[in-house]
């Protein structure tokens, strides 16, 4: 009943019993007779050792280790990577003696104050204490029953003079742990369906022999011969596991290429930016510095020296050639080999970006010495290379592989000498790229560009004599450069290692339109003006640089240099300025329009004063020239303000600009010379 207004305490006799035992056993052991008195003695085991007081005393020391006695020993592994079982090591010492995980926390804890807090009970549990009420009544309140149960105070909270109905509060229930709805859902059942279907039975037949001697002789034999084949076949597939692996193998390494390629254009760019914060100043002097001191010479420049671009394995090599990328300004190619004829060995074809001098952009080793090499005006991922051999190529920088895509061979017509210079011409009448080579052989060869080969066409063969007589007294003539007119294709110049200049047709092969007694040894270099369609220019070791009106048989101007030169090249920004190359390693710039006498800038780019200078290249759009030496190096150089001077504008009026005005100041000068020899009767 929990509507009394009374509450009897029951003690239940079973308590009281175990209360008076405990009080009897407490007063047994006060007494002094201990456990012995109270009816337990030790008993003491028949097999007990018996030891001396000597033996008793002593000390025996122990060490104890954290090592499992337990723990095996022999433990192996199979190795994959050694196809064999290993023993392991490390062995786990740990032994768990007693593991249990529980969830009960203590009430009086941090955690367990947080509990109770959290389900909003109170810290601790209310306790009514009726006035005399002693620690074995408390005891009685809560009895356990026979089931394990507890039986609570009848009551408490029913009661009107309790704490509990005084102070009004009520047991808050404890709120719902997990967000639990009950949701229902009817899915739809799929119709039952039966699909049978009937095959026809097998065909049957009879069969009956009679079998003699030599029939299961046969049989044996049959079966013989398959057990062989059987194991022809297991041997088979070892050798298909070889070529399995061959075939990873070469999977494994196109992946890797794959992933370096992906990290290639990244790995690129972030080297340029190191390389252009490490030569910081230099990158600066290209775009802004201009020498001052040029207001204070008398219309004298100077040269800027910039980058020096250099390859390891290009050491001993020879730069035979130069040639910018008509399309992206700071791209140019490096053709190297060696003019020492006595030793004739490997070459290489690079190609730099002033972007990073410190490695080349493409690589290309070849078997022979690379002496001339051409890019393409339109398509300017493709490179005519001439070597020493005799052979022309076609490289592709978008092709991987440093192999070329095009390149002729003794069956396709190839030179059996030197290729001293190639010349990329327009497409021809089936739209087909081709280009032009000279050797030292005396043939003016075209090839063309078809599928996959080079298709040639001899347009001339050099003689001493003529054209005509080539071929019937055998006295060819040593081609040693080439140039075609910048307006009429057809129209093209070969300079001769008896120093002569011939000047060629396409559609003329059998004779020479004209034949220029130019130098008395080799001509090294013949080239067109960008500008003035009359005016070529040509250098030669005999030390002379000679500027020719094709229309005149005389050069209009020479000039010597006591040292044997090189190269030339006309600028590409003014008809009157050219730069040359001589062999004690200076470069000289001259400007006709300012010195029609002299240079106007000369200066020693090289460091050691055996280096001879072989090469030299404007740059098509910057003011900017790079030279070439017989060890390898090209050094890139910045031109002064006075050696790239323009027309001066008049008051009011825009500075003269255009083809028209560097034409007619190229005229202004041929027709000084040309006034005396019209005059003369």
């Amino acid at each position: 009943m929990r509507k009394g207004s009374t509450v009897q305490k029951v003690a239940l006799p079973g308590l009281k019993l175990n209360k008076n035992k405990k009080k009897d056993e407490e007063e047994a052991l006060d007494a002094g007779g201990g456990w012995d008195s109270y009816g337990k003695a030790l008993i003491k085991p028949p097999d007990q050792l018996e030891l001396t007081d000597a033996e008793l005393k002593e000390e025996i020391t122990r060490t104890l280790t954290a090592n499992n006695p337990h723990a095996p020993q022999n433990i192996v592994h199979y190795s994959f990577k050694e196809r064999s079982f290993k023993v392991t090591t490390a062995v786990d010492q740990l032994a768990v003696l007693f593991e249990m995980e529980g969830n009960l926390v203590h009430i009086d804890s941090d955690e367990g104050r947080r509990l109770r807090a959290k389900e909003g009970l109170a810290s601790e549990p209310a306790t009514v204490k009726a006035g005399g009420e002693t620690d074995e009544e408390k005891l009685e309140t809560v009895i356990p029953d026979e089931l394990g149960r507890e039986v609570d105070e009848v009551g408490e909270e029913d009661r009107p003079d309790s704490v509990v109905s005084k102070t009004g509060a009520k047991e808050q229930k404890a709120t719902n742990q997990f967000n639990f709805s009950e949701r229902a859902s009817q899915t739809l059942n799929n119709p039952p369906r039966e699909i049978s279907c009937q095959t026809e039975p097998p065909p049957r037949s009879i069969f009956g022999a009679t079998v003699s001697q030599w029939e299961i002789y046969d049989a044996y034999v049959m079966e013989l011969q398959k057990l062989e084949r059987n194991k022809e076949k297991q041997k088979a597939p070892t050798l298909r596991k070889d070529v399995d692996k061959s075939r990873k193998k070469t999977m494994l390494t196109e992946t890797a290429n794959d992933d370096i390629t992906k990290v290639r254009k990244g790995a690129k760019i972030l080297e340029r930016m190191v390389h252009q914060n490490t030569f910081d100043d230099l990158a600066q002097d290209f775009k802004y510095f201009e020498d001052g001191s040029d207001e204070f010479r008398d219309q004298e420049g100077t040269l800027l020296p910039l980058w020096k671009f250099q390859y390891d394995k290009a050491k001993g090599l020879s730069i035979t050639a130069l040639c910018w990328n008509k399309k992206y300004p700071d791209l140019f190619a490096v053709g190297m080999g060696s003019y020492d004829f006595s030793y004739q060995g490997r070459g290489m074809l690079v190609f730099y970006s002033l972007k990073n001098s410190a490695f080349p952009e493409y690589i290309y080793p070849t078997d022979s010495g690379v002496m001339c090499l051409d890019i393409h005006e339109q398509h300017s991922y493709l490179a005519a290379v001439g070597f020493n051999d005799g052979c022309v190529a076609v490289y592709n920088l978008k092709r991987e592989g440093s192999e070329p895509v095009y390149k002729s061979t003794a069956k396709t017509g190839k030179h059996t000498d030197p290729v001293w210079q190639v010349r990329w011409q327009k497409n021809d009448m089936d739209n087909k790229n081709n280009f032009c080579s000279v050797s030292s052989d005396g043939r003016v060869v075209s090839w063309a560009l078809v599928k996959n080969e080079l298709v040639f066409t001899d347009i001339i063969r050099l003689s001493l004599v003529g054209p005509e007589s080539a071929q019937q007294l055998g006295l060819l003539a040593c081609g040693t450069s080439l140039d075609f007119h910048k307006q009429m294709d057809y129209l093209f110049l070969v300079g001769t290692g008896e120093g002569k200049i011939h000047k060629c047709s396409k559609t003329y092969s059998s004779k020479y339109l004209e034949t220029y007694e130019a130098h008395s040894m080799a001509v090294d270099a013949v080239k067109w003006n960008h500008f003035h369609p009359k005016v070529f220019i040509s250098c030669s070791s005999d030390w002379t640089i000679k500027i020719w009106d094709h229309t005149i048989n005389t050069p209009m101007f020479t000039f010597d240099l006591k040292v044997p030169v090189g190269d030339v090249a006309w600028a590409p920004y003014s008809s009157t300025i050219f730069a040359a190359v001589t062999t004690d390693g200076n470069v000289y710039v001259f400007d006709l329009n300012i010195n029609k006498y002299g240079e106007i800038c000369k200066q020693a780019v090289v460091a050691k004063k055996k280096t001879k200078l072989t090469h030299i290249e404007f740059n098509p759009i910057h003011p900017l020239l790079i030279v070439g030496d017989d060890r390898g190096n090209v050094i890139s150089l910045k031109l002064s303000p006075n050696l790239r001077k323009k027309p001066k504008a008049k008051r009011g009026q825009d500075p003269p600009q255009g083809t028209e005005v560097e034409v007619a100041k190229m005229e202004k000068l041929l027709s000084l010379l040309r006034e005396p020899e019209q005059s003369t009767p």
